[in-house]
């Protein structure tokens, strides 16, 4: 059995999608559906059980997990932990921390006791600003300064899992700017392509941030996009080489900027470019990263080799093969 926290949420339902592809669907999914519209991420998808996080934390802790689901010593093969809160504008440190770091380490406790993979999902938010790099290794880990509470309870627990000598146990997967379907539910959270396809339709333009630096053009700030199909190919990597483990940077290995995507978004709808330039809200700008780019040239290194799509590529299929028809992973 393979256990996928947050597996109705954006990237944890897209490896559930995947592994669905591969021939598997003996998954225990994890998470807290709530009056959220989550579920339709695992409507089409096959697997064992579903069962709610804290039901889930319970068998955990009284170490019942195994005997609730007749599980022999050996029978979980890994735990793929993308269950957290991803709101980057998230103030409530104490939920925070209870959620990306208590929870994150009572997960990785339970999947090595039972001698299973651990792979979890730490952020590109740990990074700050950038002038420290990008680099995954960990001994720069220290050194870096997230910029929100978000970011800081991820680098919580990456910092945790290094001084209680574990990381070189587990995997660690710092994800860029993620997009790709089964991100319906995320509101605010959501990426430009979803927002800006909805501006379209209804105004038909779309509105970018200015920028507030000189070395910067409005829209001309610039991130690392990533396409979700891409993403869960480089998670799942890590359930085939057992040998490779810490952080490792999860992106497209290139930077582009939001003028790029959102010229992107309109030709995907053959739609003559149309770009508002708006002010940022005070509260983002000092907390606002004006350039992310991964390297990833440590998990090429594991034996990762397969070609990521372009970026037009990736936002042309998810317009017009998922948002246009209104469709999921799977469907």
């Amino acid at each position: 059995m393979i256990i996928v926290t947050g597996g109705a949420g954006f990237i944890g339902s897209a490896i559930v999608w995947q592994l669905n592809e591969m021939g598997r669907s003996d998954i225990l999914i994890v998470d807290s559906l709530g009056s959220s519209e989550k579920w339709k991420n695992l409507a089409a998808l096959k697997y064992a059980d579903y069962i709610e996080k804290d039901d889930f934390m319970e068998l955990v802790i009284a170490d019942q997990l195994h005997n609730y689901y007749e599980l022999g010593e050996n029978d979980l093969e890994a735990v793929i932990h993308m269950g957290a809160c991803s709101a980057t504008t998230e103030l409530d440190a104490r939920y925070l921390i209870q959620n990306n770091f208590e929870y994150t380490k009572q997960m990785a406790l339970f999947a090595i006791r039972c001698e299973a993979r651990f792979i979890y999902a730490s952020s590109a938010a740990t990074y700050g600003d950038g002038v420290k790099g990008f680099n995954d290794d960990e001994a720069t880990l220290d050194t870096l300064r997230p910029l929100n509470m978000y970011g800081y309870s991820k680098q919580m627990f990456d910092q945790w899992a290094k001084r209680e000598g574990i990381l070189s146990d587990i995997v660690g997967l710092k994800f860029f700017n993620v997009f790709g379907p089964n991100e319906y539910h995320k509101g605010e959270m959501s990426s430009l392509v979803i927002k800006a396809y909805k501006q379209i339709l209804e105004t038909g333009k779309i509105g970018l941030f200015k920028s507030y630096l000189p070395e910067y053009g409005d829209g001309e700030q610039m991130r690392d996009f990533v396409y979700v199909k891409d993403v869960v190919n480089m998670t799942l990597h890590f359930l085939a080489h057992p040998e490779a483990n810490g952080l490792y940077n999860i992106g497209s290995s290139g930077a582009n900027s939001w003028n790029s995507l959102a010229t992107a978004i309109f030709a995907a709808l053959d739609k003559e470019v149309n770009i508002e330039y708006v002010e940022m809200p005070e509260a983002l700008k000092g907390k606002y990263q004006y350039y992310t780019c991964s390297d990833i040239s440590k998990l090429q290194a594991t034996g990762f080799s397969s070609e990521q799509m372009s970026l037009q590529d990736a936002v042309r299929d998810y317009v017009v093969n998922y948002l246009v028809p209104n469709s999921h992973l799977g469907d």
